[in-house]
């Protein structure tokens, strides 16, 4: 009897005398297609999961957990903003631990103010015969949609063990401000693509209150493109309601008119027009900003209808 009481205590001591030890696994953050010239945020998750063991002395003992996350391969900007790379091009984005977006998953190892959020586990009983703990945490993250400058393309910032630190350590501690314990690691990747995208806004243009139409009477609008960098695009201006040439497009009451043109250069000796008149529309290369385009409008000599308001409507057609 004594001899097998013997050999139970030496099977009992590794369980026993067994300190944690914990692992850690995260999944791939992936937002997708991001649009910086809306500059509309997009939302995106990835989740931690944590497997930790133990013995018979740690049942019950709160394990806390501090799960560093840094700048990533891609660096920050500021507090505010880690980045994405494309080359030397940079895509924005953040990593938070609240739902709302509001609180900056952060490291005592980084130069900004955000910390870590605090994270515990219970050892408890697992399976009936093991000590352990397991658990989850979600990373909240959006992509800025800036800056406007990105170049087209795929994004990417890499979390290996060179920005990761997730200490645990058995601790009533409230905050990761300064942790301590072992540290354990978990790497994912952030990615995002930028497409080549353009928008385009117009100023109307108003030849004002005339008399008798006997001299030429100039007026100028705009065209705003705004373009991905290194986008080449096509702007093209319609023959308006009465689908004319460009230098004869009509201002129109019922059924009188106004004849008038639209033009590239100051001097009105370029038409701007569509793919019906070739070379008279306008060609560009997008650089993430607003590029203005100036329209020059001009009503020339001829004879004058009845007094009232004349109007046109011209489509503004931006290809890329």
């Amino acid at each position: 009897m004594l001899r097998s009481i013997t050999l139970l205590l030496i099977l009992l001591l590794p369980s026993i005398c067994a300190a944690q030890s914990c692992n850690f696994s995260a999944t791939d953050m992936n937002f997708g297609a991001v649009d910086t010239l809306s500059g509309t945020p997009v939302n995106m998750t990835s989740t931690i999961s944590v497997t930790c063991s133990g013995g018979l002395l740690d049942l019950g003992k709160r394990l806390l957990i501090c799960p560093n996350i840094g700048a990533g391969s891609g660096g920050a900007s500021s507090s505010a903003a880690r980045q994405m790379l494309n080359g030397t091009s940079s895509l924005d984005y953040q990593l938070y631990s609240d739902t709302g977006r509001s609180v900056v998953w952060g490291s005592s190892s980084w130069p900004y103010a955000s910390r870590a959020p605090v994270y515990a586990l219970t050892m408890s009983l697992l399976n009936g015969s093991l000590i352990g703990a397991t658990g989850s945490m979600t990373i909240y993250g959006a992509a800025l949609g800036t800056p406007s400058t990105a170049v087209p393309g795929a994004f990417t910032s890499s979390f290996t063990s060179t920005y990761n630190a997730f200490y645990y350590v058995y601790s009533s501690a409230t905050n990761c401000t300064a942790p301590t314990g072992t540290i354990g690691t978990a790497s994912f990747n952030v990615n995002a693509s930028v497409a080549a995208n353009c928008l385009v806004s117009v100023q109307n243009i108003n030849f004002g209150t005339q008399g008798v139409l006997s001299a030429n009477v100039d007026a100028t609008g705009s065209v705003t493109a705004t373009c991905s960098p290194g986008t080449t695009y096509t702007i093209s201006l319609n023959g308006g309601t009465s689908n004319a040439a460009p230098t004869a497009r009509q201002m129109k009451m019922g059924t009188q008119a106004v004849t008038y043109g639209l033009y590239k250069d100051t001097n009105r000796s370029q038409p701007w027009g569509d793919v019906n008149t070739p070379g008279s529309t306008v060609a560009g290369t997008g650089t993430g900003t607003g590029q203005l385009l100036t329209v020059y409008g001009r009503v020339p000599p001829q004879t004058t209808p009845a007094p009232g308001v004349y109007t046109d409507t011209v489509v503004v057609t931006l290809t890329f």
